[in-house]
């Protein structure tokens, strides 16, 4: 039995389950100004995955880079949900 693409979903899973607090609690601390981070880590990790010959550990990085890329859209998107009133917005951050 091959085990490889049970291993990889788990871990697309996992890094994307990851990402959606990290998003949040960006957005809660920092508001949408480190989108650039976010473009950096997501191009970076996306172009190491090209060179990396092993298949897991370039698999989570593109999927890494991806969910980094994707999150810079759900930054701004968090920041219009905490606009409407459905997250908490931070008190100490104007």
């Amino acid at each position: 039995m091959y085990f490889t693409g049970i291993i990889i979903a788990v871990m697309t899973f996992l890094t994307i389950g990851i990402w959606h607090p990290i998003v949040i609690k960006t957005e809660y601390y920092w508001g949408t100004r480190p989108w650039i981070l976010y473009l950096l880590v997501g191009i970076c990790c996306c172009v190491a995955a090209l060179f990396i010959a092993n298949i897991y550990l370039s698999s989570f990085l593109g999927v890494f880079g991806a969910s980094a890329l994707w999150g810079i859209g759900e930054l701004f998107s968090q920041k219009k949900r905490v606009e409407k009133g459905w997250f908490p917005k931070n008190p100490n951050r104007k």
